[in-house]
């Protein structure tokens, strides 16, 4: 019997019942995603992303198909899926070191409060985030809300990282910074990855491949594109590499095409 990969997605299907009848969503998508791997899932507004992105979450039903994680079917959710959204979610009464502790002791076990108190601390340094632990989201930036938002996510040690267009709502400069940042965890943690994105340089400078989605309804994986540059990336120096170039021509190609031709593609 074949191994199956750390995330396998199979024969996934997802309908939503409307007044005119059912509506699919997403159609037999396939996807495996390998331990310490980070896969981009790019695509048109409508492709169906955040479905799947949910379905792994355990947030979605699928309505036919199956997902394992790490041999484990997904059922429903779990702290093992951490999932990081565009809107950072943090609660404003409470510190930052506060916020992140919510996600701690969900997962902590028996570690004591001191233990606790030195994993959050360890995770907001991660990020740089560690001098704010005191202070309250009224008092941050947006990046920097983002980046307790990310310490909180892989503060619970999940199994895959679930990222749902993070920084689609900050400026180009802070973007560019969360971006290291997460290129900087993903050297230290060698965590898993399943990220959404709009942004073709985005998906290209931060995933080993990116999955690039035909137009909805009934969306399928068009492409699978494995971005062919080593690790650790530096934003600079990616930038010249012909690696980085064909890459970026591949993904901006597929969505060109699919923007021309909006049924190319599309489940019959």
């Amino acid at each position: 019997m074949k191994q199956r990969s750390y995330l396998a997605i199979e024969d996934v299907t997802v309908e939503f019942p409307t007044k005119q009848g059912p509506f699919c969503a997403l159609q037999s998508i396939d996807l495996s995603v390998e331990r310490g791997e980070f896969v981009a899932l790019i695509g048109h507004s409508g492709c169906g992303k955040s479905t799947l992105l949910n379905v792994v979450a355990g947030l979605v039903k699928p309505s036919r198909g199956v997902l394992f994680l790490d041999g484990d079917v997904i059922s429903g959710p779990g702290p093992d899926r951490a999932v990081v959204f565009q809107d950072h979610s943090l609660l404003p009464w409470l510190t930052v070191e506060e916020n992140v502790r919510l996600a701690v002791d969900k997962t902590a076990g028996d570690k004591s409060k001191a233990e606790r108190r030195d994993w959050v601390l360890h995770n907001l340094e991660l990020v740089q985030m560690a001098h704010a632990a005191r202070k309250r989201p009224g008092e941050l930036s947006g990046g920097m809300k983002q980046r307790v938002g990310i310490a909180r996510a892989i503060a619970m040690k999940p199994r895959i990282l679930l990222m749902d267009e993070p920084f689609g709502a900050l400026d180009a400069l802070t973007r560019a910074a969360l971006q290291d940042v997460v290129m900087e965890l993903q050297a230290t943690l060698n965590n898993t990855v399943l990220m959404i994105t709009h942004d073709v340089d985005e998906a290209v400078l931060l995933a080993d491949r990116v999955v690039m989605m035909t137009n909805g309804p009934a969306a399928r994986i068009g492409e699978d594109h494995a971005v062919a540059m080593a690790r650790p990336r530096d934003r600079l120096k990616a930038l010249d590499m012909a690696e980085y170039a064909a890459a970026r021509h591949a993904v901006v190609h597929f969505l060109h095409e699919r923007y021309r031709n909006p049924t190319v593609g599309r489940a019959a």
